[in-house]
């Protein structure tokens, strides 16, 4: 093993411990040098499509062009656009974030639930059962999914050593609070905690105009 990356466990490992002994204090540490501070990253209503769904959506030889790089390493915005219809209505224009995943994933606000005509509920990312179905239409055909249509649920992405500052576990859920002249505080954020995680507060469009929130601002755990 290289050394440097033992290093690093080792010293995940002892820091962690002593924020086990003591949370207390090291909340306050990093309250005292503004290390509570966490950026937001504000997600407008997207598409995580499987493969079967790409081609269907773009055609036999469809891959996702990279239009430009999200802020957790690995991920993108693609070039890719598709339209959402629903009983009521139709949005146009929803960009399909890359790479593809295993199933097929629409992520909408509660705002654009009322235009489509459809009940999202909120859910962790991943848990689809008994989602919401959602047409999506490409230029090569469309798909009518029978459930994967969710409004994502406020969470936090952390690097394992984020999580031991916080003093929080991976599925942990935590208080944030929004300071400002629309201050709020949001209640079970839920912790995800991985290794190719970039600290990030993810919220929807909905959560962020109604705290007056924009990509980059910062917020701050109070409580888990």
């Amino acid at each position: 093993m290289d050394m440097n990356k033992l290093v690093n466990i080792i010293s995940d490992i002892v820091q962690e411990q002593m924020v086990q002994r003591n949370p207390d204090k090291y909340m306050a540490e990093a309250f005292k040098n503004d290390e509570a501070k966490i950026p937001v990253g504000v997600s407008n209503r997207h598409v995580h499509l499987a493969d079967r769904d790409l081609i269907a959506l773009f055609g036999d030889d469809a891959k996702l062009t990279n239009f430009k790089g999200l802020s957790q390493p690995g991920q993108f915005a693609s070039e890719q656009l598709i339209t959402l219809v629903g009983p009521n209505g139709v949005i146009e224009k929803v960009r399909v974030l890359g790479p593809t995943r295993k199933k097929t994933q629409v992520e909408i606000s509660v705002s654009d639930c009322f235009k489509l005509g459809i009940k999202a509920p909120i859910r962790d990312s991943g848990d689809l059962k008994d989602s919401a179905q959602v047409t999506l239409v490409g230029p090569a055909g469309s798909v009518t999914i029978e459930e994967g249509c969710i409004i994502a649920a406020r969470h936090i992405h952390m690097h394992h050593s984020d999580a031991v500052r916080y003093g929080v576990q991976d599925g942990d859920r935590v208080t944030v609070k929004v300071s400002g002249p629309r201050g709020v505080m949001f209640y079970e954020v839920l912790v995800r905690v991985h290794e190719n995680y970039k600290l990030e507060m993810h919220i929807d469009m909905d959560e962020a105009n109604a705290a007056c929130l924009r990509n980059n601002d910062s917020v701050e755990i109070i409580t888990n």
